[in-house]
């Protein structure tokens, strides 16, 4: 399978690193979990980012995410630089710009799916657009359990009921951090179906961090990462062939 060099595509950016780093610690206890990484992120495409445990894969997707400070390099969502914005300004960025899907759902108990899903927007003073969060719920399947409880739900639903929150502000991209690494295998292939269908028929952008290589296979490329670099890309991935690649990742990590 080829791979076209990113320079060579020039679908706009939803979102850029450049050069990223990410140390912790200092002297014999430094760690770098990121080794001036650059990737770009491309708007209307599902990218998934793997690599072996300790590659830097979820530090990656925090950073770009804003949810991480980094130590040097850039990072931008859109034309925002992320480096140059205070806590506030950072806070509404991600807040109106990027929406968020976790292992853990992360919904509040007390709310119906619905008040979950508008929550963001009502912290903001903003309303949903109504023909727009309309089509999300449509989409996601979820128009006859909207006034139930997180504890009414099962745990496919109440991802569902996640995924609706993040795509229903229209954020600029997604980042979904091992999304259904809490579902069965048909759950999961639900959400990840949903992922598919927003990018493919809604537009939306989405970063998807995984160890899975089925999951991997939903999205349009995969970036794999070791030692903390971005040490390959795979377009059009099927479960086979992201596993070979990661068998391959695996082999390099224990010789070095």
């Amino acid at each position: 399978m080829t791979t076209t060099p990113l320079a060579d595509r020039t679908t706009t950016v939803a979102a850029r690193a450049t050069e990223l780093s990410k140390v912790y610690g200092q002297g014999e206890t430094q760690v770098v979990a990121l080794d001036r990484v650059s990737v770009d992120f491309r708007q209307a495409e599902f990218t998934a980012i793997m690599g072996p445990s300790g590659s830097g894969k979820s530090t990656l997707m925090h950073c770009v995410a804003g949810l991480d400070t980094f130590s040097s390099g850039s990072v931008r969502i859109g034309e925002t630089e992320l480096g140059s914005l205070k806590d506030k300004q950072l806070t509404k960025l991600r807040r109106d710009k990027i929406g968020f899907i976790f292992q853990a759902f992360n919904l509040l108990p007390t709310l119906t799916a619905l008040e979950n899903i508008t929550l963001p927007m009502d912290i903001a003073g903003r309303k949903p657009d109504k023909e727009w969060l309309d089509t999300v719920i449509a989409m996601v399947g979820l128009a006859d359990r909207l006034k139930h409880r997180p504890s009414q739900l099962s745990g496919g639903q109440q991802q569902r009921v996640a995924v609706a929150r993040a795509l229903a502000s229209r954020p600029d991209i997604i980042f979904g951090d091992e999304p259904t690494g809490n579902l069965d295998s048909r759950s999961g292939a639900e959400v990840l179906g949903f992922l598919r269908n927003s990018v493919r028929e809604l537009g939306q952008t989405v970063v998807m961090v995984t160890h899975d290589p089925v999951a991997a296979a939903y999205a349009d490329r995969v970036v794999f990462l070791a030692d903390g670099r971005v040490v390959d890309e795979l377009l059009s991935p099927t479960a086979d062939t992201v596993l070979d690649r990661m068998k391959q990742l695996d082999t390099r990590v224990r010789t070095t």
